[in-house]
């Protein structure tokens, strides 16, 4: 066999074993999740876990948005919060046996809008949960980037978008509950909601559809899909030059996004107990990007990691500080940005950079020295001298 045969065949047995190393791990934290975390939390600390969680779902879709195909969106709060209004529609439904929703009686209303029927059917509102985002998604990015909206225009138009929406249903009280939202849900598929082990279930369900969204999201990153992707992020003229279109690509992964987005909703809801206008709204949009931010862009695993992170630094300290658990949020952010630019997730490859030994220079140092910061020797200019050649005629 020939160095070149044996070196390939050393490179695809290590490639083939990280593969498994890296199945090995995300089994054994998936187990550690779905089994160890409602043994040793608390219902209230497991109810918390799956509600980051929840947000997890949203924050890989943006990643992927944002990371791989360099699409800033500040308006992902929509696509959860329409996901999270299509099953509260059926748990309002379900909790109203029949009758006309309260708020709809209160609002002076005698029948049920037509378009509340479907919601009856529980996998109707599920699906719904995750087609309604993306079919918003898809025809308002294809009008966009059919268009060639640059990107900085277009989180300007995502984030616009937010405000519109929430606005909107802040307006429909008489339909969708207006300011207070759907809430007072009792049950979902004929389960209480106050049972722990019904709260146990939805937690689970969580994190399954995370990894199965992660596992998704790997995949399309490591395909040809998510090379154009890098491709369009890089330089997007380039890529229309070398004969692809930009625009469908952007539009699928805009689509896939508020999917995903809109599946978090739709399990968020159900362990929250509300959903109003604010799950659609700007602020919740904003926090959205620092998440993924402060995990660390362009990392999946980042993603997840910030958006737990976050939420639960939150968490604890409005506990302690319930007035001003803001500041010490934007001091989080502020932080990861100036120290590690690429999030929580560059953290390692950071150190390892430190503790990587300094090059040695061959030239014009002495052996034994390094040549970089606090080096002994003169700054001296080493770059090449390159002559030009005689083109002869």
């Amino acid at each position: 066999m020939t160095g070149d045969g044996r070196l390939s065949r050393s490179i695809t047995t290590e490639t083939a074993g990280r593969r498994l190393l890296a199945i090995v791990v995300i089994v054994v934290i998936t187990a550690a999740l779905l089994f160890g975390a409602p043994a040793v939390l608390s219902p209230f600390r497991l109810n918390l876990l799956g509600k980051f969680m929840a947000y997890a779902l949203v924050a890989l879709g943006l990643d992927l948005l944002w990371g791989y195909a360099g699409i800033l969106s500040l308006g992902q709060a929509v696509f959860f919060g329409l996901g999270g209004y299509a099953v509260g529609m059926y748990l309002k439904l379900e909790a109203s046996r029949g009758q006309l929703p309260d708020f709809m009686s209160w609002s002076g209303g005698s029948s049920l809008p037509g378009f509340w029927y479907p919601f009856y059917n529980p996998w109707f509102a599920f699906v719904a949960a995750i087609a309604a985002p993306m079919l918003v998604a898809a025809v308002v990015s294809y009008l966009l980037f059919r268009g060639r909206v640059g990107n900085i225009y277009f989180a300007i138009i995502s984030q616009a978008l937010a405000l519109i929406f929430s606005t909107l249903f802040i307006g429909q009280q008489p339909l969708i509950g207006g300011t207070n939202g759907l809430t007072n849900f009792s049950t979902i598929l004929g389960q209480p909601l106050s049972s722990p082990l019904t709260q146990i279930h939805l937690y689970q369900a969580t994190v399954l559809a995370l990894v199965a969204s992660y596992l998704l999201t790997c995949w399309l990153t490591a395909s040809y899909f998510g090379k154009l992707l890098i491709a369009i992020r890089d330089s997007e003229d380039r890529t229309r030059f070398c004969g692809y279109d930009p625009t469908i690509p952007k539009v699928i992964v805009f689509a896939i996004a508020a999917g995903m987005a809109g599946l978090g909703g739709a399990l968020f809801v159900p362990q929250v107990g509300i959903v109003n206008p604010d799950s659609l709204g700007t602020v919740l949009s904003m926090t959205m990007v620092v998440w993924v931010a402060v995990g660390g862009r362009g990392s999946l695993v980042g993603a997840i990691v910030g958006a737990l992170f976050v939420n639960l630094a939150q968490s604890t300290v409005s506990e302690s500080f319930p007035n001003a658990w803001q500041y010490f949020i934007g001091l989080i952010f502020i932080v990861t940005v100036l120290l590690f630019p690429s999030g929580l997730a560059g953290i390692p490859e950071l150190i390892r950079g430190q503790l990587r030994p300094m090059p040695f220079h061959v030239g014009s140092a002495q052996a034994g020295e390094r040549v970089g910061a606090g080096s002994a020797l003169p700054a001296t200019n080493t770059r090449p001298t390159i002559e030009p050649k005689e083109v002869s005629s």
